[in-house]
């Protein structure tokens, strides 16, 4: 899914401030869960989340419901209250929850229901989070597991020069088994799943490019693009604007209205 361009903004001409928050998971989690959240959007506005290849599942004081992280969103926020989260580790959503399909959770796990009443009357943001993880939790023990194979396929494939072939031949396993297993871990093959990694790479480089420290074209390089015209072709399709309007958009002090997958420790 996807988090603030900046930890804080503020509203235009006025003192709302929008916050968010990364929490690091419990030991126990640490292998399937990449960290908890909550955030105050502090005004009314639509925002857009980029994909990251991450699946969260989302609380936002009404519906509890999982986005996969492959296809930009845009999300409504409402000026008051807190939204809660837990983002999964990119190919660990088929094994938590048994399938990779977004919506209401309830609706994917029916099991869930009742974690949508604890949520209700849950008193702080942090007893939501804690509850998301105990769920979380509470599937593991279950049997509801990643593929053990899949996280090493991810960590070859967030390689610029990534190709299936050697990825299958470095992992052990045959290019139709890894297609196969990536494909139910996290419904999209190797290169769908290098493709918008590749993209979170160029997403978590805004901030240097914002300030001028590094070139478009050296960043486009680095990545493995062919080119900085690629890169804006990729841009494009994962996130609806050019290269330029996203580092634009982080440039900005004021009004922030877009989110991606930085993620802090």
């Amino acid at each position: 899914m996807g988090v603030p361009l900046r930890a804080a903004a503020v509203a235009p001409g006025e003192q709302r401030v929008s916050v968010y928050r990364e929490f690091a998971p419990s030991t126990e989690l640490a292998g399937v869960v990449r960290c908890t959240w909550e955030g105050v959007p502090g005004w009314s506005r639509v925002i857009r989340v980029l994909p990251d290849g991450c699946a969260d599942l989302t609380w936002n004081g009404e519906r509890l419901f999982v986005t996969t992280g492959f296809a930009p969103v845009r999300v409504p926020l409402a000026a008051h209250g807190i939204s809660v989260g837990l983002r999964l580790h990119c190919g660990a959503t088929g094994g938590v929850l048994g399938g990779v399909a977004a919506g209401d959770l309830a609706d994917l796990v029916p099991s869930s229901a009742r974690l949508t009443d604890e949520l209700h009357t849950a008193a702080t943001a942090a007893e939501k989070r804690l509850l998301l993880e105990r769920f979380v939790a509470r599937r593991l023990r279950d049997g509801f597991r990643p593929d053990p194979a899949v996280p090493a396929v991810v960590r070859e494939l967030t390689a610029p020069e990534a190709r299936v072939d050697r990825v299958a031949d470095r992992i052990g396993l045959s290019e139709r088994t890894l297609r196969r297993r990536l494909g139910a871990a996290a419904g999209r093959g190797p290169k769908e799943v290098h493709r918008v990694l590749r993209f979170a790479g160029f997403v978590r480089s805004l901030g240097e490019l914002a300030a001028g420290r590094v070139a478009l074209s050296s960043v486009a390089a680095g990545l493995g693009f062919a080119d900085q015209s690629h890169l804006g072709h990729e841009c494009v399709r994962l996130s609806g604007s050019s290269p330029a309007r996203l580092v634009a958009a982080y440039a900005r002090h004021d009004g922030v209205a877009e989110i991606h997958q930085t993620r802090r420790s």
